[in-house]
């Protein structure tokens, strides 16, 4: 739901035809700068994903599945640096969905390779990869805890979901609307995991939660120890171990 009678979306389009001409190079903080001027109700977090997830290029767009073609969303293009200017049909590539860097990815991973990946990490009950957790956790996220659902703000939702430099695995809201921060460890959980996961929370409670509780989740094949001790004197932090497994039951010939 938009807080003007307009979308950041669409907003973003007036920021680039006021402030922007073709070539013109400009950061985040610049179209955050706009936005606080004159819309200052959306929060510049929102701003920064916009400008990523408008620019046909970003990576970002793996990651929104809302953002398609012929809907407005193709406006800027990303450079090496970080730094943005206009998308130039002409001369650019063109625009990249979530479906074409999922197929590039299927398509840079052989079977082979593939196989190989589930044969090292078969009867170890763990995932080969934390983008494997990652995408279970994703379709399930009701086993780590009733009613959580991904958080979703204008197109763009909680996956690997931008905090002030770094990337939260996954930003979940629960059943009352509070924030949930999932950290994700393919294999061991140590004591250093805790800070990581404070440093999220603190970012989400300062730029986005408006009042709202946050919560920690670590999950991991197997909780140390140490991190054991770390949060038992965090009672905001919960931690989790999961486990794989599977049956196989005999063909019956007929």
């Amino acid at each position: 739901m938009s807080i003007y009678d307009r979308t950041t979306k669409e907003l973003m389009h007036d920021f680039a035809k006021t402030e922007l001409e073709p070539g013109k190079v400009f950061s985040r903080r610049d179209a955050q700068k706009w936005f606080a001027a004159h819309y200052p109700k959306i929060k510049s977090n929102t701003v920064g994903m916009h400008v990523d997830g408008m620019a046909v290029n970003a990576a970002r767009r793996k990651h929104s599945p809302n953002i398609r073609r012929n809907e407005g969303w193709d406006l800027f293009w990303k450079l090496p640096d970080g730094n943005f200017r206009l998308w130039d049909q002409t001369t650019d590539s063109s625009p990249k969905y979530r479906d074409d860097f999922l197929s590039a990815e299927s398509a840079a991973t052989p079977k082979e390779l593939d196989e190989d990946a589930a044969s090292d990490s078969e009867g170890t009950g763990e995932f080969a990869a934390e983008k494997h957790l990652q995408d279970y956790l994703v379709r399930n996220l009701a086993s780590v805890e009733q009613g959580l659902r991904l958080y979703e703000v204008e197109g763009f939702n909680g996956i690997e979901f931008p905090a002030g430099g770094r990337y939260i695995d996954l930003l979940a809201v629960d059943g009352e609307g509070n924030f949930v921060v999932i950290e994700l460890k393919v294999s061991r959980g140590y004591d250093r995991t805790i800070g990581q996961i404070l440093r999220y929370m603190g970012w989400v409670e300062k730029n986005i939660a408006d009042g709202k509780r946050v919560r920690g989740i670590i999950v991991a094949s197997e909780i140390s120890e140490d991190l054991r001790l770390a949060a038992s004197r965090i009672p905001d932090v919960k931690l989790m171990e999961y486990e794989i497994s599977f049956k196989l039951k005999p063909v019956i010939e007929k």
